[in-house]
């Protein structure tokens, strides 16, 4: 209690003061967009029409073939989620993981299992310590805590370095990608015949989540299946 009145909590995406840490103030609340109603079975895009019509698919997954079983999408890429994306991803706001996590936990509550391993998409070892902190793997632990179920955050490596997808077509972006994340040696054994979960921070062509996908099945995984802090939509 001392410590909020010399420190008062401030609004995950801004400066405006809040009554809880962790939490929007109204202002941005009102300004990100959670995805609460029907989406996209398989990436987990927003899309018309009601809950009950569901399972459906986007207009991209009826076109672009995806490895996993489901997807799911805590908010929609736009200025409030992009801030904080990026303040978690490069500026250190590891306070952003916590309730990111709880967000992400209602959006993928109904593929939890029992076997449910959860796991990050991996960082190449220059760029994890370059960055210090890999922010999928923030993400992925703050979430398994929330399912109570079992993290492994070096589940998969990155084999060779690649470069930023940015700018790329998407078709670029699979080729950048291609064999580039396999099983880490040691831990190939926690995947075979198990429900693996995926976690990354935004997907825009799933690019990144196929490869670890693939990988994770070539280790013997009983289904995979991916959440992600936030999904860039088409009109982004």
């Amino acid at each position: 209690m001392v410590l909020d009145t010399l420190y008062p909590p401030h609004c995950l995406a801004c400066d405006e003061p809040v009554q809880e840490p962790g939490t929007l103030c109204a202002a941005c609340w009102g300004q990100t967009p959670f995805i609460d109603g029907l989406a996209c079975d398989t990436c987990g895009t927003p899309l018309l029409g009601r809950t009950d019509e569901a399972p459906v698919h986007c207009d991209d997954c009826l076109t672009v073939a995806r490895p996993w079983n489901h997807g799911r999408a805590a908010l929609v890429y736009g200025e409030v989620a992009r801030k904080m994306v990026l303040a978690l991803k490069y500026g250190d706001r590891h306070d952003i993981a916590a309730p990111a996590g709880r967000w992400l936990a209602r959006a993928v509550s109904p593929l939890v299992r029992a076997d449910t391993l959860v796991a990050p998409v991996p960082l190449h070892r220059w760029r994890l310590f370059k960055r210090r902190y890999n922010q999928s793997a923030l993400l992925a632990q703050a979430l398994a805590r929330q399912i109570a179920r079992p993290c492994c955050p070096d589940l998969l490596l990155r084999t060779r370095r690649t470069t930023i997808q940015d700018g790329r077509t998407r078709a670029g972006r699979f080729e950048n990608l291609s064999g580039a994340i396999a099983p880490h040696p040691r831990r190939a054994g926690r995947i075979a015949g198990r429900h693996v979960l995926l976690v990354d921070d935004v997907m825009t062509s799933g690019a990144t989540l196929a490869a670890a996908t693939e990988a994770c099945y070539l280790a013997g995984a009983d289904a995979v299946d991916v959440v992600v802090m936030a999904r860039v939509s088409r009109d982004e």
